[in-house]
């Protein structure tokens, strides 16, 4: 099960004036706008005004690292929620869009010391997409939304 469910309350988000954007990968679009939607909810359940909340859409998951650097560099938000689906094939491609666009965000994230929360699905199958983005196992876009709230909060506590 995903670590966001209904019985689970969203965080607080205790910094109001805070930007957060989303890069979304739309290689896969229906995936990706379910963890949108996904991500959006969380963030308002979790007390984001939904004009503080910006979205960018980017052909694949590859290039989500380089949008969420631009935006971290842009200075105009306190957190980026990358979400996209990256899903197995017959070639080694699956690997090396996967691990260039999870090791690319975390580099991010360290390199700007803005987070960057996760919300990539990488699966064997559709199913198993569909199933991590509103289906049985909960909505991975969720799970960033509420890693974003909580990074944004310790940053601000520890300023």
């Amino acid at each position: 099960m995903s670590r966001t469910d209904a019985t689970r309350p969203a965080p607080r988000m205790e910094q109001a004036a805070a930007r957060i954007a989303i890069v979304v990968a739309e290689f896969h679009h229906e995936i990706a706008d379910r963890l949108l939607m996904g991500a959006r909810t969380r963030l308002v359940e979790a007390g984001v005004d939904e004009g503080r909340v910006d979205v960018h859409r980017v052909p694949g998951a590859f290039e989500l690292p380089l949008a969420a650097e631009l935006l971290a560099r842009g200075g105009r938000v306190a957190a980026i929620i990358a979400l996209g689906a990256v899903i197995r094939g017959e070639t080694a491609h699956f690997d090396l869009v996967s691990n260039a666009a999870v090791m690319g965000l975390s580099r991010v994230s360290l390199d700007t010391r803005v987070p960057c929360a996760l919300g990539l699905l990488t699966t064997n199958t559709v199913d198993q997409a569909l199933a991590r983005s509103g289906g049985a196992v909960g909505n991975a876009g969720s799970d960033a939304a509420d890693a974003a709230v909580v990074l944004v909060n310790l940053r601000a506590d520890l300023s």
